[in-house]
């Protein structure tokens, strides 16, 4: 097996929250995830980079990188709302840049990540019936969906990442930083569910800070 590296922008704090903070700009991380001697970079929230695709592959070969991925936030859980019509513009996005993977996250329909509803069992079939929906819709493309447990989204701790281990086809983002946050130990995930892992995020978390926090 081949371990590919890439860079994010999260990991220079650009992030799709309104209001997040200072935002970097794309000619400051590009140049630092080269020189840190990256060969590529998921593409970060929508307007960080170019849309066409020629102008974002043609930004990203200034800086010698290419597309890995993207992150894209969709709602899953509201029978209401089309998650395959949704996530099509990503897609189409996505398969532009000659990216492989789209990082899904299962957001809750208000902004941020600083609270979330609770599924009872109708939501969540809505929710895991809409991730096989948009990995079938991904993968018919040649794209490669995977489900990102993430803060303050509607899979946020263990009994939640179980849930769509047993209830949906779908691989997993192995978020290291999210999943310990929501009281999943990474290595034991590795350890259990090898096979569900197709991608992962390597972050850090102070383990003290988040006691207090």
């Amino acid at each position: 097996m081949t371990i590919r590296l890439a860079g994010a922008p999260i990991s220079w704090g650009v992030c799709e929250v309104e209001g997040w903070g200072h935002q970097l700009g794309p000619d400051r991380v590009l140049t630092e995830m080269r020189d840190a001697g990256l060969a590529a970079t998921e593409l970060g929230p929508d307007g960080f980079l170019p849309s066409e695709p020629h102008e974002l592959t043609n930004t990203l070969a200034r800086y010698d990188l290419t597309a890995v991925g993207g992150f894209v936030p969709v709602l899953l859980h509201d029978p209401d709302h089309d998650a395959v019509a949704a996530v099509g513009g990503a897609i189409d996005s996505l398969l532009a840049s000659r990216s492989e993977v789209m990082v899904l996250a299962a957001v809750t329909g208000a902004i941020g990540y600083d609270s979330r509803p609770e599924l009872d069992d109708s939501g969540w079939k809505t929710l895991l019936r809409n991730l096989d929906r948009v990995s079938s819709a991904a993968a018919d493309r040649g794209l490669r969906a995977v489900i990102h447990p993430h803060v303050g989204t509607m899979i946020e701790n263990r009994a939640e990442v179980d849930r769509i281990l047993d209830g949906s086809s779908i691989p997993l983002c192995l978020d290291t930083g999210h999943l310990l946050i929501g009281g999943t130990d990474p290595l034991d995930l590795v350890t259990t569910a090898p096979e569900r892992i197709a991608h992962a995020h390597l972050k850090d978390v102070d383990a003290a800070l988040l006691g207090r926090v």
